[in-house]
């Protein structure tokens, strides 16, 4: 199991599901974790919520935003000297709106969160892993990153660029010490993916679970212990791939919904 004593890590998006789960994994493998999200009285809820809450930092931030976003990672390494692992999870749906319906503002929005927010964040800790001469960055996309039908228009085409954010990153930092890899769940049982969250355009997931080898929601912890992989020494030799974690939704090779 890889230890992470000593280590510091930045989650974005750690106010609830996949964020949450991932600041409490690193914690309790002895991690020094900032707990970023746009609403910091989540981010709050989730350190309180750990064992040992003195290991985690609650920190508001807008990923989409370079000022907010450079801001926070300031504060990390003035807090705790070092950043060695960025995981780039905050991320927003889109309503599952086709091209023509899609608004000009919700697709900017979109991709604001779900693309620009992985650059700005990686660009924003990239200069103190160098001076490390190590660091590892986990950028959070999607099955959608691969296929259409699991998100509208927006959501797809964003998290389809990060799989190409994540291979140029690899191409440009690999040989300069920083891993870049990226986490591709599926049908994740979140608070952004279930019921509350649906709209008119949305899929009915419940129908579609029962249509992959899984037959059910992966859960946050799942995808928090990939990443503690993925962020770790046991993946050294890893570098610019993606890790799809679906149950089986993208090997069905067919369309679930």
């Amino acid at each position: 199991m890889n230890d992470y004593s000593g280590r510091v890590v930045i989650v974005t998006g750690a106010g609830s599901g996949m964020g949450r789960a991932m600041v409490g994994e690193f914690v309790a493998r002895g991690a020094n974790v900032a707990a970023l999200d746009i609403n910091i009285k989540n981010a709050v809820d989730t350190v309180e919520g750990l064992a040992n809450p003195s290991m985690a930092y609650a920190l508001q931030a807008d990923v989409s935003d370079p000022h907010s976003a450079q801001k926070a990672v300031n504060a990390v390494i003035e807090r705790w000297g070092r950043v060695d692992l960025l995981c780039n999870n905050a991320g927003i749906l889109d309503g599952h709106s086709t091209a023509h319906e899609v608004s000009i503002e919700e697709w900017n929005r979109v991709i604001a969160v779900n693309l620009t927010g992985p650059f700005l964040m990686a660009r924003a800790v990239i200069p103190q892993m160098l001076k490390q001469g190590k660091g590892a960055i986990i950028n959070t996309s999607s099955t959608s990153g691969f296929s259409a039908a699991g998100g509208g228009t927006a959501y797809t085409a964003s998290k389809h660029g990060v799989i190409g954010l994540t291979r140029q990153l690899t191409f440009e930092y690999g040989a300069r010490g920083i891993r870049v890899n990226t986490i591709c769940p599926g049908a994740t049982a979140t608070p952004l993916a279930m019921a509350g969250q649906t709209t008119e355009h949305s899929p009915d997931m419940e129908a579609a679970l029962q249509k992959f080898p899984a037959r059910r929601w992966c859960q946050p912890a799942e995808i928090a212990k990939l990443a503690a992989y993925l962020g770790g020494d046991d993946a050294d030799f890893v570098h610019g791939s993606e890790y799809v974690i679906d149950g089986g939704w993208l090997a069905a090779a067919r369309d679930p919904f």
